[in-house]
C-alpha cells in the first residue's frame, strides 16, 4: 500500500492556502482605520467606537467532517460542542472571552432527533462558558444536502481590552513555547482518517479497538474539541502568543502569532503522540512530514512566553510542557522540526 497524504483525500492544502491569499487581498478592500486584526489571524479585531477601552473579536468556522462520524454512530450532541469550543479556541488567540455565539445547520430535512442533539450540545457548551446563545439559522436544503447530511457552522464574538490584546508585535526572539495536550483529532482531519480506514464504506471499523488504548476508534473519533478558556483565563496577561493547533497543524498555525523576521524550533522530543495518531498513520502509511502537517499530534494549543514568564506559566497550567522556543528566522522555515 502506498503513503496516503491528505490531498489523496481531496484536501489540498496548498491550493487552500492560496485561495485565502487571494481572499484576503479581496477583504482588505474593505476594512477601515477601525479594524485592528483583519483576515489572517485567528479572529478578527474590531474597534466599536474611537478610543474605546473594549474591543470586539469574532470568528467563524465549520464542524467540518466530524459530522460524518457523527452521523454513523447516531451522535450529534458531541457535535455542538466541538463547534462551540472551536470558536471559543479562536478568539482566546488575541486574548478575548467569548460573549454570544450563533450558529448555522444546513440540513436536507428536518431530522427532531439531529437538531435537537445538535442544538443540546450548542446549549449546554455555552452555558458551561458562560456565552449567550443569541440565534442561529437553520435550513432545509435538500437539493444541495442529501440523506442524513448536514453542515454545522459556528459564530461567535468576544471582548478584550485595548491594553490586553495580544497580537504578534508582543513576541520576541528566544521566548518559549508552552504546549497543552489536545484531547484527540479535535475537529481537523477527519477527510483524511475517513479516506485511511475507509469509514464510508466500512463503518463498522468505527468499533475496532486502538491499539494501546480502552477506546474504539468511533469513540476517539467523537471526542470534543477541547475548549482553553478557563485553562488560560487568568494567565493571559503574561502570554504573548498563542496559537490553536487546527487546520493545518504546527506549519500554518504557528506563524499566525509570531512576527516575520522569527521563527520557532519545535522539539519533537518533548512529548508523545497519542496513540491515536501512531494508529492512523501505521493504517495509513502516512509519514511523519504529512502527519505533523494535517494533524496536532495531541497539542492542541501552545502558548508564545517570555524566558521571565515561563516557570510560572507551567506551574499554573496542569499537564503543560515546553515544546521549543522563538528565534531569528535564519533559513526562511518558519517552523523547524527537531529531534
Amino acid at each position: 500500500m502506498e503513503s496516503k497524504t491528505y490531498k489523496d483525500a481531496g484536501v489540498d492544502l496548498i491550493a487552500a492556502a492560496n485561495i485565502k491569499e487571494k481572499i484576503k487581498n479581496l477583504t482588505e478592500k474593505t476594512l477601515g482605520t477601525n479594524v485592528f486584526l483583519g483576515p489572517g489571524g485567528f479572529g478578527g479585531v474590531i474597534e466599536p467606537y474611537p478610543d474605546s477601552e473594549i474591543l470586539l473579536v469574532s470568528s467563524t468556522d465549520s464542524v467540518g467532517t466530524k459530522q460524518k462520524i457523527a452521523e454513523v454512530m447516531d451522535n450529534h450532541s458531541k457535535i455542538g460542542a466541538d463547534i462551540v469550543n472551536h470558536c471559543i479556541n479562536d478568539i482566546l488567540p488575541c486574548g478575548a472571552k467569548p460573549l454570544f455565539f450563533l450558529d448555522y445547520i444546513g440540513i436536507s430535512n428536518f431530522n427532531s432527533k439531529t437538531i435537537s442533539e445538535i442544538v443540546e450540545g450548542l446549549s449546554l457548551s455555552c452555558k458551561e462558558s458562560n456565552i449567550a446563545l443569541i440565534g442561529g439559522e437553520t435550513a432545509t436544503l435538500p437539493g444541495i444536502y442529501h440523506g442524513k447530511d448536514y453542515d454545522l457552522v459556528g459564530f461567535i464574538v468576544g471582548t478584550v481590552k485595548r491594553d490586553l490584546l495580544i497580537t504578534p508585535k508582543k513576541v520576541s526572539d528566544n521566548d518559549i513555547l508552552i504546549a497543552l495536550p489536545s484531547s484527540g483529532l479535535h475537529t481537523n482531519g477527519y477527510s483524511f482518517v475517513r479516506s485511511i480506514f475507509e469509514i464510508d464504506n466500512n463503518p463498522s471499523v468505527l468499533d475496532d479497538k486502538v491499539p494501546g488504548t480502552n477506546e474504539t476508534l468511533g469513540e476517539a473519533l467523537i471526542k470534543p474539541h477541547k475548549s482553553y478558556l478557563d485553562t488560560f483565563g487568568e494567565n493571559l496577561n503574561i502570554i504573548n502568543g498563542l496559537a490553536h493547533i487546527t487546520g493545518g497543524s504546527f506549519n500554518k498555525n504557528i506563524p499566525r502569532v509570531i512576527p516575520d523576521e522569527l521563527s520557532v524550533d519545535l522539539k519533537l522530543s518533548t512529548w508523545t503522540p497519542p496513540d491515536l495518531f501512531r494508529y492512523i498513520q501505521e493504517s495509513g502509511k502516512v509519514t511523519d512530514q504529512e502527519m505533523y502537517k494535517v494533524f496536532n499530534m495531541g497539542v492542541g494549543m501552545i502558548a508564545v512566553v517570555s524566558e521571565n514568564n515561563a516557570s510560572l506559566l507551567l506551574e499554573r497550567l496542569e499537564d503543560s510542557w515546553v515544546i521549543g522556543n522563538v528565534n531569528k528566522n535564519k533559513n526562511n522555515k518558519k517552523v523547524n522540526y527537531l529531534d
